[in-house]
């Protein structure tokens, strides 16, 4: 018998629970508890609270998700006031 297939939804993080957990809420409005990927812990991949990411659910618990990717594009942190530039590193 093959494996079932995973689903996978976009969502926003919008809590951070302990123990390394997320709550995030799908765009279909439902709202999950996600934790993050072997990937993503080994490559440091922080996620914070207002991230775009994407969920992997298995079909038979549908309250349960791992988030696989953080999107860079929206919703990463604060967003850098216009005149703030990031400081030159000086070379000899």
């Amino acid at each position: 018998m093959a494996k079932e297939e995973l689903i996978t939804f976009e969502g926003e993080v919008i809590e951070i629970l302990p123990d390394a957990r997320y709550r995030v809420k799908l765009e279909s409005g439902h709202e999950i508890v996600a934790y993050t990927a072997g990937k993503m812990k080994k490559n440091r991949i922080k996620t914070l609270a207002g991230d775009r990411v994407t969920v992997e659910m298995s079909p038979y618990d549908l309250d349960k998700g791992r988030l696989i990717f953080r999107h860079k594009d929206s919703g990463s942190g604060a967003p850098r006031p216009a005149g703030a530039r990031r400081p030159q590193f000086r070379r000899r």
